[in-house]
């Protein structure tokens, strides 16, 4: 197929990224393989607040979701802002990032992107502190996601400290 009948039935929306999760256990090839026909999103910038059941709610309109697997703090066992869905149907997924992808949930803009697929341990945040990684260096006030991120915490606990 020449490039241009090629660019008139690609999808931008259902592209996969330039991302690439950094702990996949395999090579690059076997990992755009999966992405390419997983079931499975991964779905980020979720308030800590955001439940199973919101979640469920929005996302269930692209499709059958077979699963919702919310991420962890892995040291608190509390929310921390992803989550993993996963459909029964590769359309499902593919309607839900075009249509959800860049719409609010519980007030904040939510990202999708294509996952390799769930595996048992990956619910957990992978940051030092067990939350996201992203989350630790965040200097701004977000109460959606625990106020200041962990390393701005830490900083004006310290000034708090050697100011008396």
């Amino acid at each position: 197929m020449s490039a241009k009948l090629n660019a008139l039935h690609s999808d931008s929306y259902v592209d996969i990224s330039q991302y690439r999760d950094q702990h996949f256990k395999g090579n690059r090839y076997d990992q755009e393989k999966l992405l390419k026909q997983s079931n499975t999103l991964y779905v980020g910038n979720l308030s800590f607040y955001s439940t199973e059941d919101q979640v469920h709610d929005i996302f269930s309109k692209s499709g059958d979701v077979k699963r919702i697997v919310i991420g962890l703090d892995k040291v608190k066992k509390t929310a921390c802002g992803f989550c993993f869905v996963e459909y029964y149907t590769r359309t499902g997924a593919e309607n839900a990032m075009r249509f959800i992808n860049g719409t609010r949930l519980d007030d904040r803009i939510i990202r999708t992107d294509w996952d390799a697929g769930f595996k048992e341990g990956r619910q957990y945040g992978r940051g030092k502190s067990g939350g996201q990684v992203r989350d630790e260096y965040r200097q701004d006030y977000d109460p959606a996601r625990g106020g200041y991120g962990k390393l701005a915490q830490q900083h004006r606990s310290t000034e708090a400290q050697n100011s008396f």
